[in-house]
């Protein structure tokens, strides 16, 4: 497995943890639902959508007390999680946000 390969599971690692954390809290997943218009029905199904991580961790992203709360729980550099971000929505995500 070459590096990009390891980068790129290891950023989809930090997002299903992220995932992780937002369910083992009523108060956050009813926030991250409530925003993402899924159901506890529907989040596995789209789960398997390719911007499903990155909506995830745009969702920290958008919280800077949430992202430092879950960087913590992680033990992570919150940076690492907008890192992991960047890398999932690829390159041209990033152009747009740049731009």
């Amino acid at each position: 497995m070459n590096r990009p390969d390891r980068a790129q599971d290891a950023a989809q690692a930090l997002a299903v943890e992220a995932l992780g954390f937002l369910a083992s809290d009523p108060e956050r997943l009813t926030r991250f639902l409530d925003l993402t218009g899924l159901t506890p029905e529907t989040v596995r199904r789209a789960a398997e959508s390719p911007g499903f991580f990155v909506a995830v961790l745009d969702h920290l992203a958008g919280d800077e007390s949430l992202l430092l709360t879950f960087a913590a729980n992680a033990d992570v550099p919150p940076q690492r999680v907008l890192a992991a971000r960047d890398l999932l929505a690829g390159p041209n995500a990033m152009g747009l946000r740049e731009g």
